[in-house]
């Protein structure tokens, strides 16, 4: 008879992916496509383009590699939100037709808290804080009283978004984290010292939020000045992703909780994962984060989310599952956990 399984939608930004999770939780990697503009940002009309011009290749793909067949299909999540409106809708509308048309049920998911659900499955956390580092968003979450609470965020620009702003002003495409995590990199190893003294920038830290755009701009004008641009780098992240560590340990030390889980593409740098478990180890608790397929934005994520919510909370109507561009973490109630 085959696997049953639900197929997950992503396309809150510049990633379209199907994934797929088995009905016993068992992710199935996804099959992607990422935008890259050769200039400038991304442009929310081009990116919802790019998505459509790619949806049957792509689904087709998931298919194929993973021998799913849609007869055994027994639900269809897409990400409602947050995002950028004109990606979600083509998700959505996506869903929508493959819902109808195999009649199975359709169920409008939360981006973000799928990026806490498939760490918590994939790293067997518990009750973890998580620290959500991505391009549109920053925040420290733990879950209470049914839901999941932001303790901390940005207050101005995501930490990614931060990151490749900086690179894409000095001449590198999108994404520019990892050309930025390359660069530093090269000058923590040119200098060869268990203490490199970086250079001075403003710490992003405001209470339990934060703010990059100080940061950014500061960093930009080191470079503008002179200064070596892998140095820049160096200091850049080491900043920012201590000030993220410092609000994470603080919920930590708030909440009692002992697991720290790392969420969002930037959880693919490794010095924030170094970070991450220096801090964790000293206090005793633990550092997770799931492998980069599942930090970066993907459809498994969104299949594993709506699983758990068609089996405890059930199915999208049609007439509620328009997408919210501005869909919080703290919105979205967690019967499952």
């Amino acid at each position: 008879m085959g696997v049953r399984w639900v197929l997950g939608i992503e396309s809150t930004a510049h990633t379209f992916s199907f994934g797929a999770v088995t009905e016993d939780r068992e992710p199935i990697p996804s099959s992607s496509s990422i935008i890259r503009p050769t200039e400038g940002g991304i442009h929310p009309r081009e990116a919802a383009d790019h998505h459509s011009d790619n949806a049957s290749r792509l689904l087709q793909g998931l298919l194929s590699t993973h021998s799913l067949s849609m007869n055994n299909l027994v639900g269809v999540a897409y990400s409602q939100g947050p995002g950028l409106g004109p990606c979600l809708r083509v998700g959505a509308s996506v869903a929508r037709a493959i819902s109808t048309a195999r009649n199975v049920p359709l169920i409008g998911v939360n981006h973000c808290v799928a990026h806490i659900e498939i760490g918590r499955t994939v790293c067997g956390c518990d009750d973890p804080v998580l620290l959500y580092v991505s391009g549109g968003n920053t925040q420290v979450i733990t879950r209470l009283d049914g839901r999941y609470r932001v303790l901390g965020e940005t207050m101005d620009i995501g930490i990614g978004n931060m990151l490749d702003k900086f690179a894409r002003h000095h001449g590198y495409p999108f994404p520019g984290g990892p050309e930025i995590e390359k660069a530093a990199l090269l000058h923590r190893e040119s200098v060869k010292s268990p203490s490199i003294v970086g250079l001075e920038l403003p710490y992003a830290v405001q209470g339990m939020d934060l703010a990059f755009s100080g940061l950014l701009n500061a960093a930009d004008t080191l470079v503008e000045k002179g200064a070596s641009f892998e140095a820049v780098c160096w200091s850049l992240q080491e900043h920012a992703f201590a000030a993220s560590i410092e609000v994470a340990e603080r919920a930590l030390a708030h909440t009692g909780k002992k697991e720290l889980l790392l969420g969002g593409g930037v959880a693919c740098n490794e010095r924030i994962r170094e970070m991450s478990d220096i801090m964790c180890r000293e206090r005793g608790g633990s550092a997770h984060w799931p492998p980069k397929m599942y930090c970066i934005d993907n459809g498994t994520m969104i299949a594993l989310l709506g699983l758990l919510q068609l089996e405890s909370i059930g199915p999208t109507e049609l007439l509620d599952s328009g997408v919210d561009q501005m869909l919080r973490t703290d919105m979205t109630p967690v019967a499952w956990a």
